[in-house]
């Protein structure tokens, strides 16, 4: 039996929080718990962008039982004036007696301050607890509010072999449903989902979500140096869920009018002849896009790998091989020409989806990839 102390609660204001994970745009998610007397009085989360955050809700709730209780929060109440009042003077003001907080806040603006608010006010005041917990839950808000850039996620699904198809182009299915399923719930977790042209192409796909319960559709981001998306494309027809498409200045600009009267958007993303990323993320960024789930196909997915521009990586394996010269895998780029040079992966963490296997983990030495990509070792 757990015990009831710090850690206990703070668990279930991240339960909360993690809930939410995929519906709160470029804001973080956030859980709050309040206890007074040994009993929870109030419970809450962030729910949507320019919406009442976790305090708030929780405090509603708690109602009057809020003088002299603790609440637990997974970050750190804001104390600045953004689309809603500062949660630091709300805890203040219903005489919350202390407040214990998993993760401080990265954001500039607030950085501490909500925290010396409620200390200078006479609060008690208890940090890092859970908190490499909480960190993780907002490792796409941390690096979007320091950065202005988008975390990307890259999924792939191979055989032990690291196929993703065989040599005639079969790729259905790799992996199996529980798997796949999975990957759905990763859809409605980010806030875009990024593939090649190539995969629309050769699959057709819808690129949205699809759950036994409602989830949210990412928005669609094409990767098409040419403009070869065809106008009959589900991505293009299916209205469900915006699509991005990311081109050249030198593309075709007749079929670029013709997209954007379909409603697509269509980014110039620097001259050519293929895409430059790093700008494509320079303006989704721009866009307020925090997150993407790259399922890209071999080319797609070592360019960005090759560059620098993966945050962490969801491999799945199924317990298949079947070989084939031709038959396309997980990463196709130039490769490194020493195996110190070799891209690592770091904070591991294994899972099994029925017969499948499934490794994430984060590049350690992303900063040096992008040191030997460009000559500069």
């Amino acid at each position: 039996m757990e015990l009831l102390n710090d850690e206990f609660y703070m668990k279930l204001a991240i339960q909360l929080a993690e809930g939410a994970s995929g519906q709160t745009g470029i804001n973080p998610v956030v859980g709050c718990v309040l206890v007074k007397d040994g009993r929870i009085v109030g419970m809450g989360a962030h729910l949507k962008r320019g919406t009442a955050h976790a305090e708030v809700h929780a405090l509603q709730m708690a109602g009057a039982e809020a003088e002299d209780s603790t609440a637990y929060v997974t970050l750190e109440p804001c104390s600045h004036y953004g689309k809603t009042p500062p949660c630091s003077d709300r805890l203040i003001k219903e005489k919350v007696k202390r407040v214990v907080v998993a993760a401080t806040d990265p954001n500039p603006l607030v950085a501490g301050t909500g925290l010396d608010r409620l200390r200078q006010h006479g609060l008690e005041v208890t940090t890092g607890v859970l908190r490499e917990e909480a960190e993780r839950l907002n490792e796409a808000f941390n690096r979007f509010i320091m950065t202005r850039r988008p975390f990307v996620t890259l999924k792939t699904a191979s055989t032990l072999d690291g196929k993703i198809a065989t040599r005639t182009g079969d790729s259905k299915w790799i992996t199996g449903p529980d798997s796949r399923a999975y990957v759905h719930t990763l859809r409605h977790r980010n806030q875009a989902i990024m593939v090649g042209v190539g995969t629309v192409l050769s699959d057709d796909p819808l690129l949205t979500t699809r759950l036994d319960v409602p989830a949210l559709h990412p928005i669609r981001l094409i990767v098409d140096s040419a403009l070869r998306l065809p106008l009959q494309a589900q991505v293009v027809t299916d209205k469900s869920a915006e699509t991005i498409v990311l081109t050249t200045e030198g593309a075709d600009p007749q079929k670029r009018l013709q997209l954007e009267a379909a409603g697509v958007t269509v980014l110039s993303c620097g001259a050519g002849p293929k895409v430059d990323l790093n700008r494509a993320l320079e303006l989704l960024g721009e866009r307020d896009i925090a997150s993407i789930l790259l399922e890209g196909g071999g080319k797609l997915n070592g360019a960005m790998l090759e560059q620098g521009f993966i945050d962490k990586l969801v491999l799945f394996y199924a317990p298949k091989i079947i070989g084939g010269d031709q038959a396309p895998g997980n990463f196709s780029f130039g490769g490194f020409e020493r195996m110190k040079d070799a891209i690592e992966l770091e904070r591991i963490s294994l899972q099994c989806f029925g017969d499948d296997v499934c490794l994430t983990g984060y590049p350690r030495n992303r900063d040096e990839v992008k040191s030997v990509v460009h000559g500069n070792h």
